[in-house]
């Protein structure tokens, strides 16, 4: 029971780190990114290569480009690294001179074409063998596993999970990531007061996906393998539904709509019962759940569990408050103008 509880722990660490990641593309800069699965799966192909050295130092049974044996934590960097150059090659396509109702179709389909390409690219990462017996960032770690090794990797997984989430915080509570929320609700209104939405948005999106690729590196090396099979563009939704029920943009809800999606519903149906129409049927009620309950939270509570917060100016500048003895202009959101001078039509005299 302790090694199935600490097999959990890191899954879902490693799971809230690719959330807030895609919260970041998705929540915070209003991208509908459905190839959020490609920029984990460029991070953990980079990080098996650079691990498991050359191929041929393997016995010869998989191919795949390059290859070294890179220490903890070189190969997540280059993960994110590698995550990043694909986002900003993706993004290039399917962020500038597309309207966001068509994004979600764009990313669609090159998500399916990325599955394609690895599947049919042998000699560059195997194939639809995918890349195995990837080793653990440190020898002390074991696929085999014990239970102290697995919550060491545990603990190794939150330093990252603890650093995405401070990296997060500083983006969407700065002035850049007010510019961001300001260019998602209102793109035209952002671009006339002098922003480069086209621009945010992509740093956005690359910065995003490079956290996608350094939980990706962490997700490969704790259990040892990956293949097309694994990361097609339905896993994606996974992410999707843990940020639509907890609620966007709002960092302490992705956290708990990943517990509660990623895990506790993925987990659930291996404790029931079979029944149905087919032997798998209870092993796919996890999408099924899922699937409603990204319908229910749509329909009676589309701003999530936790609604994103409302964001005030601070009352000690004066800008927000009790209203002036003047007056307010647009209630209580300014102060009235110096000596409660308002015209007739209701907009302060010059």
């Amino acid at each position: 029971m302790d090694y199935y509880i600490g097999t959990l722990a890191v899954f879902l660490l490693i799971n809230i780190m690719a959330a807030l990641g895609l919260d970041l593309q998705f929540g915070v800069a209003g991208t509908l990114s459905f190839a959020y699965i490609v920029f984990q799966a460029a991070g953990a192909y980079t990080g098996a290569i650079l691990t498991l050295g050359p191929d041929k130092s393997n016995g010869g049974f998989q191919q795949y480009i390059g290859g070294s044996r890179l220490p903890f934590p070189l190969p997540m960097i280059c993960g994110a690294l590698v995550a990043g150059v694909v986002a900003l090659a993706v993004g290039l396509i399917g962020l500038r001179r597309v309207r966001r109702d068509y994004q979600a179709m764009v990313m669609l389909v090159i998500s399916v074409i990325a599955t394609a390409m690895a599947e049919n690219a042998v000699s560059v990462v195997n194939g639809t063998n995918g890349l195995s017996l990837v080793p653990p960032p440190f020898k002390w770690f074991s696929h085999a596993g014990t239970t102290d090794s697995i919550w060491g990797y545990a603990a190794l997984c939150v330093i990252p999970v603890i650093l995405t989430y401070f990296v997060v915080y500083r983006i969407t509570e700065s002035p850049w990531g007010r510019a961001l929320r300001a260019a998602r609700d209102h793109e035209h209104a952002a671009a006339a007061m002098g922003k480069n939405v086209a621009r945010m948005q992509l740093t956005a999106f690359i910065v995003g996906a490079m956290i996608a690729g350094a939980s990706g590196v962490l997700l490969v090396q704790f259990i040892g393998s990956w293949a097309p099979s694994g990361w097609l563009y339905k896993e994606t939704f996974i992410y999707v539904t843990a940020i639509i029920v907890g609620g966007r943009a709002n960092r302490r809800g992705v956290v708990i709509g990943t517990f509660l999606v990623a895990t506790l519903v993925g987990e659930a149906p291996t404790y029931l019962p079979a029944f149905g129409p087919t032997p798998v049927f209870v092993a796919s009620m996890d999408w099924l759940i899922s699937g409603i309950m990204v319908l229910i939270f749509l329909w009676f509570r589309p701003q999530g569990a936790f609604p994103e917060p409302v964001r005030q100016l601070s009352k000690r500048l004066g800008l927000v408050g009790e209203p002036s003895d003047g007056g307010s202009v647009g209630g209580d959101a300014f102060p009235g103008p110096p000596g409660g001078a308002v015209s007739p039509s209701g907009r302060a005299r010059q």
